[in-house]
């Protein structure tokens, strides 16, 4: 029965389903594996497992072999020539006057092409430079425009939090995020405090917006009149975490109360 073994190019890269063979891969081997623009380095992130055949409906593309000390040899050569290509072509921009934000810069491993990335507010006429690039090079050159959230997982940083950005740690692909998130984790609604580096909104708001949701179905609304021991009073805010809402009395002051001690609701 065939394996399949999932491979990752980049960190926090996609993962791709390669035939393993009879390799015997463990995660974090580095291999050499075919793909659509040749031979490619990559890393195992999921250790294989047998492909069943319902699920078998494409070709798998088959690790070639296990990485040698000449292949991590070429990777290194690869990224000294990925920095003299980046310094190169913002050379070429520059006296092109272009309005691209080139970012970064990746060398096929059999070094037969060169991928530009780069952000713009517009669509950008970059013909002349790309032939100044095939000049430079000799080899194909791909310019691709990304998106500001693309640039913040490739290039990395650090959060807020003190800790490497989600995107480019562990997070596979973006998921939605809205404002309404936040504003049901009661955070503040300041954009300089709910956005990450690419200036959108943070990832992370994603990861405790289901159980703030889950929870709050259990709280009296925002506006809905309580009877609670030190009186009946409007609801006018929610503390999930502590499980207490506030309560506007009647007579102007506000108390803290306990989810539990609240008697009931007043139609």
């Amino acid at each position: 029965m065939k394996k399949v073994v999932g491979i990752r190019f980049k960190p926090a890269g996609k993962v791709y389903d390669f035939d393993c063979g009879a390799f015997v891969l463990h995660r974090g081997d580095a291999v050499i594996v075919q793909t659509e623009q040749g031979l490619g380095f990559g890393t195992v992130a999921v250790p294989p497992v047998p492909l069943e055949d319902k699920k078998n409906d494409k070709a798998l593309k088959k690790v070639h072999r296990l990485a040698s000390p000449k292949d991590f040899q070429q990777l290194q050569k690869n990224i000294d020539d990925e920095k003299r290509a980046h310094k190169f072509c913002l050379k070429c921009i520059n006296q092109l006057g272009l309005e691209m934000n080139l970012f970064s810069v990746n060398k096929s491993f059999d070094g037969s092409k060169y991928i530009f990335f780069f952000t713009s507010e517009g669509r950008v006429d970059f013909r002349q430079l790309v032939k100044m690039l095939v000049k430079e090079f000799g080899v194909r050159i791909e310019m691709r425009q990304v998106g500001i959230r693309n640039q913040a997982k490739m290039c990395g940083g650090i959060g807020r939090c003190g800790r490497e950005t989600c995107c480019s740690s562990f997070l596979e692909k973006f998921g939605p995020v809205s404002i309404r998130m936040a504003k049901e984790q009661n955070l503040s609604l300041n954009p300089t405090k709910i956005s990450g580096q690419c200036g959108r909104l943070m990832c992370c708001l994603t990861y405790e917006y289901g159980i703030y949701k889950e929870i709050k179905e259990r709280f009296p609304k925002t506006g809905k009149i309580v009877k609670t021991p030190a009186g009946e009073g409007k609801v006018i805010r929610h503390n999930v975490l502590a499980r207490q809402v506030t309560v506007r009395l009647e007579g102007g002051s506000e108390v803290d109360t306990g989810l539990d001690d609240i008697l009931h609701e007043v139609d």
